[in-house]
C-alpha cells in the first residue's frame, strides 16, 4: 500500500491507497515544532485506530509547502516505515509540462492538484485550492500547467480584520442567511463570505475567458464546500484531489 502526505501551512493530510482505492485519510493541524518521533507515533496511532498495519506500507509520497518539515517527515518515514519518501516538486517526472516561469516557483501542491484534475476531469480545467492561501491553477486545452492566481485565504482575511480593527470581534466563518447583516457579527460574516465568493467567481470568470472553450472548475481544500455553496462557477468539490494527485504522480515515477 501507498502512504501519501500533503503538508500544508495550516493542515497536513494523509491518505492510504491500496492500488487505486483510497482506504482511509486524515486531516491534521500542521505543527512545525513536532519532532520525528511525535510524527511517527501519531502516524502509528492513526493506523491502529483505522485497523491498518503500518508494515503494509510499501512506499511514501509527499507534497510539501513547508520546507522546514521536509527533513522531519523524511526521517519519520525512514525510521518508522523504513522507506525513503518521494517528495514531489517541479523536477518530478510527470506527464504534464509546466509553462510557469520559473518552474521551481510552482508549489508542489499546485502541481499535484493540476495533475489530478486533468486526469479526473479533463482539460482545460481550473483547480481552486482553499488553503492558507487560495490558489487558482489553470491547465490549458493541451494539458499543460499554464499558471494561475494566488490570493490570501479567507481565514487570513478574517484574522487581519480582527487584528487591525479594535472594535470588531472575531467571528465564525460561515454563510449568513442574508447579505445585509443586522448585527455586527452578521455584517462581518457577510463581508467575509460574500466578499470572498465574489473574489472567487470574479477571478474564475476572467480565467475562463483567457483559457477559452469549455473549462471545468474544481475546488478542493478545507473551506471548499463552504465557498462552493455560494459560487456560481465551481462545479465540483473534490476533498481528496491532492491525495489522488500524489498517487498518480507516484505511479508515473515507478
Amino acid at each position: 500500500m501507498l502512504l501519501v502526505i500533503d503538508i500544508g501551512n495550516t493542515n497536513t493530510s494523509l491518505g492510504v491507497y491500496d492500488g487505486e482505492r483510497l482506504v482511509t485519510h486524515w486531516r491534521l493541524t500542521t505543527e512545525r515544532g513536532r519532532t520525528v518521533d511525535e510524527y511517527g507515533v501519531l502516524s502509528r496511532n492513526l493506523f491502529a485506530l483505522a485497523g491498518l498495519d503500518f508494515k503494509t506500507i510499501k512506499a511514501v509520497a509527499a507534497a510539501s509547502v513547508v520546507p522546514q518539515l521536509n527533513f522531519t517527515v523524511k526521517r519519520m518515514a525512514e525510521q518508522y516505515f523504513h522507506l525513503s519518501p518521494l517528495f514531489i516538486d517541479h523536477t518530478t517526472a510527470t506527464d504534464m509540462e509546466i509553462l510557469y516561469q520559473p518552474p521551481s516557483d510552482v508549489g508542489a501542491d499546485r502541481i499535484v492538484d493540476a495533475v489530478a484534475a486533468r486526469h479526473k476531469y479533463g482539460a482545460p480545467v481550473i483547480v481552486v485550492d482553499f488553503g492558507t492561501a487560495t490558489t487558482f491553477n489553470a491547465v490549458n486545452a493541451a494539458g499543460h500547467y499554464l499558471g494561475g492566481v494566488i490570493t490570501p485565504g479567507i481565514q487570513i482575511s478574517s484574522d487581519a480584520l480582527f487584528a487591525r480593527a479594535a472594535r470588531l470581534p472575531r467571528v465564525e466563518i460561515k454563510r449568513p442567511q442574508a447579505v445585509i447583516g443586522s448585527t455586527t457579527n452578521g455584517a462581518i460574516q457577510s463581508g467575509l463570505y460574500y466578499g470572498y465568493v465574489g473574489l472567487v467567481d470574479g477571478i474564475l470568470r476572467r480565467m475562463r475567458e483567457e483559457l477559452g472553450g469549455d473549462v471545468r472548475v474544481v475546488a478542493t481544500g478545507g473551506l471548499a464546500p463552504l465557498i462552493a455553496t455560494g459560487s456560481e462557477l465551481i462545479e465540483t468539490v473534490d476533498d481528496t484531489l491532492t491525495l489522488e494527485g500524489l498517487r498518480l504522480i507516484y505511479e508515473m515515477t515507478k
